[in-house]
């Protein structure tokens, strides 16, 4: 499979998301803005904004190349100068506190010597963890990395635990999901087989998250869980700013900023020690943010 093949598989990917995001929202629609990158390639950035569900949402796909800046080639431990890279990136902030955050992004990487990987993951982050949603949403990514590999979905498990973790405050970023990068043939799978992998949990997303949607969309919320939602939000953007390396590969290799920071909540708020009652709904949640929870113990 070559590299134009994938990023017209990731191309056909955002039109299948932002269809089904629009069907499920009923109210907004996705604007478009086609972008170049200064270097080599481009993308099509979508938003959504103000639905009936979705209070902001991106939809991202590139496909860029050229030379590879040094401080990147030093991360990534590669003497090849030419590097093409394309994918899907996605981000929803919904307007009710009791739908969670959802992110997920797929990815492929190569130099022009032949060496080549995958990278991606999707991770769900609850204002008010709900044990049984979470649980249903690990089953689901469960079963499509068990289809391809005995070994994925606890590795790619651990890592999204590893990885979605706000060290500076001790706390995970939500319920995790899985995330995974560097996957290449060295893992005992072909790279057909790898893609496929890829691209299905690149479909999942649409529909598992549609659903989420509509179970929660007429939950009624109180203007408490509307100020915690925004209270959580703000550690969402500690993390996507202090420590997401796509959001730093993003700047690095010059990518447009409008598209890298459309993850960014359209409202949030820093509190200053923000108070948490004893066992309320949100100590709960605070108490689940933690690595290594086995979530489909709750099923």
């Amino acid at each position: 499979m070559t590299k134009e093949q994938i990023a017209a598989q990731f191309k056909t990917l955002q039109d299948t998301i932002t269809q089904t995001i629009e069907t499920t929202d009923g109210n907004a629609k996705f604007t478009e803005d086609i972008w170049d990158r200064d270097g080599g390639g481009g993308g099509r950035s979508r938003v959504i904004a103000n639905g009936q569900f979705i209070e902001k949402g991106g939809v991202n796909f590139s496909a860029v190349h050229g030379c590879l800046p040094s401080k990147i080639k030093t991360k990534l431990k590669v003497n090849c100068d030419e590097f093409f890279a394309t994918g899907v990136s996605l981000i929803m902030h919904p307007e009710n506190p009791h739908i969670p955050i959802v992110h997920m992004n797929v990815r492929y990487f190569e130099l022009k010597d032949g060496t080549y990987w995958f990278g991606g993951g999707i991770d769900l982050t609850p204002i008010y963890i709900d044990k049984k949603e979470a649980a249903d949403f690990h089953r689901a990514l469960k079963l499509i990395c068990d289809k391809h590999h005995p070994e994925f979905y606890p590795k790619f498990k651990t890592w999204a635990d590893d990885y979605f973790y706000l060290s500076h405050r001790d706390e995970t970023r939500g319920v995790g999901g899985i995330f995974f990068d560097h996957l290449n043939e060295s893992k005992g799978l072909s790279k057909d087989e790898l893609f496929n992998f890829v691209i299905e949990i690149g479909q999942l997303f649409a529909p598992l998250y549609s659903e989420i949607m509509k179970k929660k969309a007429e939950t009624p919320y109180s203007v408490q869980e509307k100020d915690w939602q925004l209270h959580r939000r703000g550690r969402y953007v500690e993390f996507n700013l202090l420590q997401d390396n796509g959001t730093r590969f993003g700047i690095d290799t010059n990518g447009r900023a409008e598209s890298i920071l459309v993850s960014m909540p359209p409202e949030v708020k820093w509190t200053y020690q923000y108070e948490i009652r004893d066992n309320s709904t949100e100590a709960n949640t605070i108490n689940l943010l933690k690595k290594n929870i086995n979530w489909l113990q709750y099923l």
